[in-house]
């Protein structure tokens, strides 16, 4: 029997989160120009600093040959298919991660191969983009990558019940992924030096609801990856 780890009030049996990696997937979010870049429109801070340590993640699941899944934002000009917050600023005119832009393209530093582009009118079908095996990409229309997308039945097609989550900006994509991944009951590692924008109290947050935050350092060590 695992024994149980307590946060405040909060009682976590560790049975049942406890990350099963031969069974996990990655999950990179919004690691796009737009929101990378040094100047670019919606430039996150931290976001650069990042990226290595995603890059070093991904080759570790190519190698190991474990899903990989790109989840991206497009923002269409009108404003139709924006979070509500944002939507006046779309339609005044900013570009952010539009259709075949180049801000809306994945950086290269972790692509399998970096003259890839975003097939986005595929994307913005509902489809699924193919990068590489077991290495693809899906749109999500809002903050978190289970609301409309096909992320869950695509995850259960790899028989994956873990997920290792990475990526930008954490007070708003991740955070809003990783609650939809919690109440769909998979088991949760959140790589706290390959994500921007996370703080003291989102960790215990994630803490309090059984996620585990390892350094990519730890999680290359626990998972035995290589890397090239």
């Amino acid at each position: 029997m695992i024994r149980c780890i307590l946060w405040g009030w909060v009682t976590i049996e560790m049975t049942y989160t406890q990350p099963n990696l031969d069974k996990s997937a990655l999950l990179t979010i919004d690691v796009q120009r737009d929101f990378t870049l040094p100047g670019a429109p919606a430039e996150m801070p931290g976001a650069m600093a990042v990226v290595p340590n995603i890059a070093r993640i991904l080759d570790g699941f190519r190698n190991a040959g474990l899903p990989i899944i790109h989840v991206v934002r497009l923002y269409l000009q009108d404003g139709s298919n924006v979070d509500p917050c944002r939507r006046k600023l779309i339609e005044d005119g900013t570009t952010i991660v539009a259709p075949d832009t180049v801000g809306a393209q994945i950086v290269a530093e972790i692509l399998p191969d970096s003259g890839i582009e975003l097939n986005s009118d595929l994307l913005l079908n509902g489809d699924i983009q193919t990068l590489g095996p077991k290495e693809t990409v899906i749109y999500k229309p809002r903050w978190g990558a289970f609301f409309g997308t096909t992320l869950q039945k695509h995850l259960l097609q790899y028989n994956v019940n873990t997920l290792v989550v990475s990526g930008f900006n954490y007070p708003n994509c991740p955070r809003a992924t990783i609650y939809e991944a919690s109440e769909r009951d998979f088991r949760i590692v959140l790589v706290k030096d390959a994500i921007s924008g996370l703080y003291a109290r989102g960790e215990a947050e994630m803490k309090n609801i059984g996620i585990r935050l390892w350094s990519t350092d730890y999680l290359m060590e626990k998972t035995n990856m290589v890397e090239e």
